[in-house]
């Protein structure tokens, strides 16, 4: 593919034997300070090395992404982390036994190889091992640590294919830059976050590791539900804000089940405003597998988006908490005239 500015060069991976060879030349055009979109098992990925300031500084441009905001960086294996975190806890080393490679970001004392770009100027640096072949392979070629937030525009739909960040992206990537495809990807949101500089171990995002299956790693840990953080502050790690993985249609989280949705979807069409359920499968992991495509297929075909929570097993947290962001915040609890009054007024903002 043309690879001038809005024809970004599209490179197709075999996502479970990608070439050794096609991976070390994008390996050398990352040396070069160039930018790679690439899958992993949770969504793709915009990555640059770690020592390469320069590209790192075009991953915020690119994006959108404020300097507040800090990228995770992903590394071969634990054995890979020296340099990048301070020290590697015992708890590190039970969880990377359980769920490395896998969906699964850790938060630890960051190491002198990490920028403040990075960190967001934080004294922590998040960490993940991907398992998606095509992202395992490409950090290998590598050699250092790859920092890669979702190769979307900042605050948007996270990309599940190829196809996605070419859209997201096209006019904004340069001469160089690579989007790898490699087909969708699997698990569909992204990972788990924890955060081990504490006392006690706590779940900054949930996502592709359910608390169930940390718990019984971890023993005790915090997790709240709904955490928050200002879109001025700084973070530890990514997707606390508020807003965030959200369509541009107005989208609106439904406590209750699909008759509710129903109910609120039939008044709002008396009113003359059209409403669309993004209707998700009830299996959790299979909701998880949709959503983002969900949302981008949804997005402006009506006037208000409508969605009900998904069972909170497995990985249905990390699916209601995206739900959560991409709604801004907006729940409600019932199709009371007052409640349909309160969507009308949203959708004719």
């Amino acid at each position: 593919m043309d690879p001038r500015p809005g024809h970004p060069e599209v490179l197709a991976l075999d996502p479970v034997r990608p070439d050794p060879e096609q991976l070390a030349a994008l390996a050398d055009r990352m040396a070069a300070g160039s930018l790679v979109a690439f899958p992993t098992e949770t969504v793709y990925g915009l990555g640059a090395r770690i020592d390469r300031p320069a590209a790192l500084d075009r991953i915020f441009a690119v994006k959108g992404r404020p300097a507040t905001d800090p990228l995770i960086v992903h590394v071969a294996s634990i054995d890979a982390l020296d340099g990048i975190v301070g020290r590697v806890p015992d708890r590190l080393t039970a969880l990377a036994r359980a769920f490395w490679p896998g969906p699964l970001t850790v938060v630890l004392d960051r190491g002198p190889l990490i920028r403040d770009s990075i960190t967001a100027g934080g004294a922590t640096v998040a960490v993940r091992v991907p398992a998606h072949p095509v992202a395992a392979g490409l950090i290998r070629a590598v050699g250092t640590g790859v920092a890669a937030p979702s190769a979307n525009r900042f605050g948007r739909i996270s990309p599940t294919r190829a196809a996605d960040v070419v859209d997201e992206l096209a006019d904004r990537l340069a001469p160089g830059d690579v989007v790898v495809d490699g087909g969708p990807t699997p698990l569909g949101i992204e990972s788990t976050v924890v955060d081990l500089t504490g006392p006690r171990p706590t779940v900054l995002r949930h996502g592709g590791v359910s608390v169930e299956d940390l718990v019984e790693v971890l023993g005790a840990l915090d997790a709240p539900e709904r955490r928050t953080v200002d879109d001025d502050s700084a973070s530890p790690a990514p997707g606390g804000l508020l807003r965030h993985y959200a369509p541009a249609t107005p989208l609106v989280l439904v406590d209750g089940d699909r008759q509710r949705v129903e109910e609120l979807a039939v008044a709002l069409a008396e009113r003359s405003v059209p409403a669309r359920s993004l209707d998700l499968p009830a299996d959790p992991a299979a909701a998880a597998a949709v959503l983002y495509r969900t949302l981008r297929e949804a997005d402006g075909t009506a006037s208000v988006l409508l969605a009900a929570v998904v069972a909170p097993e497995g990985v249905g947290r990390g699916v209601n908490d995206r739900l959560f962001r991409a709604a801004h915040g907006r729940v409600v609890t019932d199709s009371s005239p007052g409640t349909v009054d309160r969507l009308v007024a949203l959708a004719r903002a």
